[in-house]
Formats: structure tokens, C-alpha cells, sequence
């Protein structure tokens, strides 16, 4: 897939290093809109560590962080938020009591005239969002925790959306999911790209990787072994990055 125009994110010669290990060492991707990159590596390879540095979770020692073509500094998640920057990790960090609205606006709730938490408001803003995403969502009146994990990614999705993600940050979000909640969480993410957002991946799944993805990043031992669009290479192709760190031909 070829990419032209300014980047959403250039992450460029990050390093950082912990105990005077280098967990990312020297290590530049970039994201553009409507794209899903994916990134793979064994454990430890830095494919999170490097992440991170993007959601304000670390500080990179070294290396730039371009937004838009503008350089910035993400000290912090309350950073990378001003930034339209959301991160959406494996545990989803939702209130399993809690309905979906309520969830959708946790700490950011819809205040009425009195001073009194506007409930119809925040339903309605929430079947609008969802209407959007994921048309067949039918249970905003439940609390989450009786929703499918398919459900559940809808609502951390919608959440992140509803409060203008541009750039969003999935750990894993098919791991643990059915084939019928898979395809559900991968359309939702084929109608995020159509909207024009920008996705990374951290990925342990070749196969989930090469069903989402346009391009893949490989890892290893906080080194990046490469770049490839997803289209012009084979998952055995894919595996000899991440366990041999053999790049193809077809990768920069």
C-alpha cells in the first residue's frame, strides 16, 4: 500500500532503555489515515515498550514524535489524549457494572441544568455513536458485563471515538474472542479506516495481522527487522521476521 501525503504519526529513532537495557533501540514507524499497521514480535521483542512511548505511558530516552507533520512531546497519557491519541488495551478497562452509556462517559459525564447526571443525554449520544460502529448493538441497558467480548470491544471503541480518537492504539483486541466476535471486532475496524482513523496493532497473531492489517512491523529484540505491506508477503514470510529477523525482499 503505498502512502502518500503527511503521516497522522511519525515515531522517529526512538530508543529507551530501562536498568541499561535498551528495550527500543533506534527504532522509526509511521501511521497514516485510514490505515492499520500492525505490530508483531515475540515477548520482550519492544513492540509494546515502543507503543507506549506514543500513549504517554513512557518517556522515550531518545528519538522525535511527529503529529500530523508537527513535532510534539507526550510526557503522559493526559498528553497523548491532547493529541487525539486513545489507547485501547486487552483488559478494556471497563466498569463491569455499569451500563454502556455510562462506561462511554465514565469521568466525563453529561452534567443537566441542576448539577445532576444527564442519563438520557449520554444514552442518546451513545446510540448515535453506535449506530455509526456497530449498527446491530442492542443493549445499552445492561451492564457490560453481560455483554459479549465483541460487545465489550464495541463499547471501549465507541468510547474512545466519541471523544475524536484520530489515532487509536489496540493491544490484542481479538484475543480470547469466537470467530463470529472476531469478525465483528475487524468490521469495526474496517468502518474506523473508512472514518479516516488511524490504527496500531500490537499483534502476537500473524493471522489476525494479515486479515486487518495493510502494513506489518516486526520486532526483535528492540531492534525493527522491517516494514511490508501485508498484500505482497506470506505469513512464512512474516514468521522468518519474527523468529529469524530474515527480512523479504519486499521489506524497508
Amino acid at each position: 500500500m503505498a502512502n502518500t501525503g503527511t503521516p497522522l504519526v511519525e515515531m522517529r529513532d526512538i530508543s529507551i532503555a530501562f536498568g541499561g537495557i535498551k528495550a527500543v533501540d533506534h527504532v522509526s514507524i509511521d501511521l497514516h489515515p485510514g490505515e492499520v499497521v500492525g505490530l508483531l514480535g515475540h515477548n520482550g521483542a519492544g513492540k509494546s515498550t515502543l507503543i507506549k512511548c506514543l500513549s504517554g505511558a513512557y518517556k522515550a530516552d531518545a528519538g522525535e514524535i511527529y503529529i500530523n507533520g508537527a513535532k510534539v512531546d507526550i510526557n503522559n497519557p493526559r498528553d497523548a489524549r491532547e493529541y487525539n491519541i486513545e489507547t485501547i488495551y486487552q483488559t478494556l478497562a471497563l466498569a463491569d457494572n455499569l451500563n454502556a452509556a455510562s462506561n462511554l462517559f465514565l469521568g466525563r459525564e453529561i452534567v443537566g441544568a441542576g448539577g445532576f447526571l444527564d442519563d438520557s443525554a449520554m444514552e442518546a449520544e451513545t446510540r448515535k455513536i453506535m449506530a455509526r460502529l456497530n449498527p446491530n448493538f442492542r443493549k445499552f441497558n445492561v451492564p457490560v458485563s453481560a455483554l459479549s467480548g465483541g460487545q465489550r470491544q464495541s463499547v471501549a471503541i465507541a468510547r474512545a471515538v466519541y471523544f475524536n480518537a484520530k489515532i487509536l492504539i489496540m493491544d490484542e483486541p481479538t484475543a480470547a474472542l469466537g470467530p463470529q466476535e472476531t469478525q465483528m471486532v475487524a468490521e469495526l475496524i474496517q468502518e474506523l479506516k473508512k472514518q479516516g482513523l488511524g490504527i496500531f496493532l500490537i499483534e502476537h497473531d500473524i493471522h489476525a495481522v494479515m486479515d486487518l492489517c495493510d502494513r506489518a512491523v516486526v520486532m526483535k529484540n528492540g531492534h525493527r527487522v522491517g516494514t511490508v505491506n501485508v498484500n505482497e508477503v506470506t505469513d512464512e514470510d512474516i514468521l522468518g521476521m519474527i523468529i529469524m529477523g530474515k527480512k523479504p525482499p519486499q521489506a524497508v
